[in-house]
């Protein structure tokens, strides 16, 4: 059953997907990855692949940049074709100084300056979270592998230009660790659907430390470690 913005027929995505925000990282890691490939959407250029690692079916798809953008795909991919678990596999930028270029961070949370969750009308502030089963299987393949992460809550803005520079410093004065832009929405969406979300992030630009951001061809290729670790998870 295709969608406005999606061409697949049920059955053509994994159980698990994938999203960077970047198409041409999904097939990047596809091509790069996954064995038994096959393109199964290009709709608007929001490329998505299905394929298998390791023997396990897994679906890599772009998800674009911003909450809207993520909801619009994650809310199809849960609700159009009966997937279960998403991945987000972004970029950052660290609002911590402990939070250094390409570490990698696991979400538990994401705080916003969206009015995304307006939409449920609740009597009070909804805190969006990470499916904690995901979570600690990013842990603990995070520690095998030995890589340096961190985990802990992020921002997920609206903003990128932000008119009011000293936004992220309030955020960072909380325990936030990085900014980014998806989040918040992809949380958002599981909880309400009972399905299950995670964000893993690569850091490629720092907002508190003078260290030399990544260019958008390492972005697409270098992210490795996280890359796998979401991939042995899935």
């Amino acid at each position: 059953m295709a969608t406005p913005h999606n061409e697949a027929s049920k059955g053509d995505f994994a159980k698990t997907v994938l999203m960077p925000g970047d198409p041409l990282r999904a097939k990047y890691l596809a091509k790069n990855y996954l064995d038994n490939v096959r393109q199964v959407n290009g709709v608007r250029g929001m490329l998505a692949y299905t394929g298998t690692y390791k023997g396990k079916e897994v679906s890599i798809m772009g998800s674009g940049m911003g909450m809207p953008s993520i909801g619009i795909y994650s809310y199809e991919l849960y609700t159009q074709y009966d997937v279960e678990n998403i991945i987000r596999i972004g970029s950052a930028g660290s609002i911590n100084k402990d939070v250094h270029i390409r570490d990698v961070i696991i979400a538990q949370g994401a705080c916003t300056d969206s009015a995304w969750a307006h939409q449920y009308e609740l009597p009070g502030t909804f805190s969006a979270i990470s499916s904690y089963d995901l979570l600690e299987k990013a842990v603990c393949e995070a520690k095998k592998k030995q890589i340096h992460y961190h985990v802990g809550n992020i921002v997920s803005s609206d903003l990128f230009y932000h008119a009011d520079v000293e936004a992220s410093g309030r955020w960072s004065n909380v325990g936030c660790l990085a900014v980014e832009m998806e989040s918040y929405a992809l949380f958002a969406n599981a909880a309400y659907l009972g399905k299950k979300a995670l964000t893993l992030l690569t850091i490629s630009d720092s907002l508190v430390n003078d260290e030399k951001e990544t260019t958008a061809q390492e972005r697409e290729r270098t992210f490795t470690d996280m890359m796998e670790v979401a991939l042995e998870i899935a």
